[in-house]
């Protein structure tokens, strides 16, 4: 007589299968749609979809996609054969690009790096190093200011103003702290024994899009040169263009001690940069940082044609005029719906506090054609490439219109 064998039957204590992991760690929330292509201000899903593209890739494809001259630059590195060398050699991209900062800036020297949180860490680091030099050996403090975000690194994730970004990886890197927006505040924290920098977006971007004032960057400049403490301004966002001058620190009159620099530095190749004055590039020694990647020669040979291009007085002007224009029609759908709270920024880019959450607006958004990313939890952030028309600017703000009002 033969059994039958029967499969045993689940019981609630049976554990489940987890589900497939994603190929790319789960750190993002994607949309579904698969992107495939990219023109001008606009970006093609697998469907053949158009997208309006409010985003940018975050403030990075300021020229927009498939640009015919970045294109040109890429081609022309590729056909030289040297895509990569290390900086254990030089190169003539990268001792152009360098130069070009050099001539067209209040820099002495530059260090080329792969984003701008590593642009950020080494800013870190190099504040440090200069402080070495002075007489206090316990000079070493870094300080951030409330509303900030620098990275999610070690060092620049201490420097952020994000409670959620912070939480889970406490302890964070020592001797980096956050004190309130307000002169009276660092003027307390700025030991001039114990602090080596202050760091700061003149337009907090992450932070919802706040313009710092410039009577505070000034009076910042002014506080930290009387206590021989060194000013970073970190532009990876606000600068190359985005408001309306090649750098933002032009319109407030001061020049910083270092400049931290990167997203469209290339318009979607990955490098940053830290810009350095002479007082901090004379104190850097052999050794005390490095990149194996930073400014090798096809990256730097598409951000030299990038930078001309971002830096011509006919985009800068064209980017002051369209987005005074674009921030005029944002406060019209303000005035309109009754479904915003606040509008700020400069040049394109701009933010929008509304009463809903901003995710369910993005998503309506994105269904209608027009992409848009947010900045908190209700804040949209606009971002559009600095060549994108009138025309399209307000193709993209009827869609924002019907998404705000359902």
């Amino acid at each position: 007589m033969t059994s039958t064998m029967l499969p045993p039957v689940a019981s609630a204590s049976t554990p489940t299968a987890p589900a497939p992991l994603p190929a790319i760690l789960g750190t993002y929330k994607r949309q579904a749609p698969l992107f495939v292509r990219g023109e001008g201000v606009y970006m093609i899903d697998e469907t053949g979809k158009r997208y309006l593209d409010f985003v940018a890739g975050i403030a990075v494809t300021s020229l927009g996609h498939n640009d015919p001259g970045v294109n040109a630059a890429v081609q022309e590195a590729l056909a030289a054969g040297l895509i990569h060398t290390s900086n254990l050699y030089r190169t003539a991209p990268g001792e152009a690009l360098a130069q070009w900062f050099v001539d067209h800036s209040f820099a002495s020297s530059i260090f080329f790096a792969n984003s701008g949180a590593e642009a950020n860490e080494g800013a870190f680091k190099f504040a440090r190093r200069w402080a070495r030099s002075t007489e206090h050996p316990s000079k070493h403090e870094i300080i951030a200011v409330r509303g900030s975000f620098h990275g999610r690194m070690p060092g620049t994730l201490a420097a952020t103003d994000r409670p959620a970004y912070r939480m889970p990886f406490r302890p964070l890197m020592g001797g980096v702290s956050i004190v309130e927006r307000d002169l009276d505040e660092l003027r307390a924290v700025l030991d001039p024994e114990t602090a080596a920098a202050v760091i700061v977006e003149p337009i907090q971007g992450e932070g919802g899009v706040r313009v710092v004032e410039p009577a505070f960057l000034r009076g910042l400049r002014e506080l930290t040169r009387e206590r021989n403490v060194l000013l970073i301004l970190d532009e990876i966002q606000c600068g190359l263009g985005r408001t309306g001058s090649f750098f933002a620190y032009e319109q407030l009159g001061i020049e910083p001690d270092m400049l931290t620099i990167a997203k469209p530095l290339a318009n979607g190749l990955p490098i940053g940069a830290i810009l350095v004055n002479d007082k901090v590039a004379r104190v850097m020694q052999p050794g005390d940082h490095g990149t194996t990647f930073g400014g090798g020669p096809l990256l730097a040979n598409v951000a030299h044609h990038v930078v001309q291009r971002l830096s011509d007085p006919a985009l800068l002007q064209h980017v002051r005029e369209t987005g005074a224009w674009f921030g005029e029609q944002l406060q019209a759908i303000a005035d309109r719906t009754g479904a915003v709270r606040a509008i700020r920024g400069k040049g394109l880019m701009w933010g929008m506090d509304v009463h809903e959450p901003a995710a369910a607006i993005i998503a309506r958004a994105f269904d209608r054609g027009l992409l848009l990313v947010s900045a908190g939890e209700h804040t949209l952030r606009f971002l559009p490439p600095l060549v994108i028309t009138q025309a399209e600017l307000a193709a993209g703000l009827e869609i924002l219109d019907a998404s705000i009002t359902g």
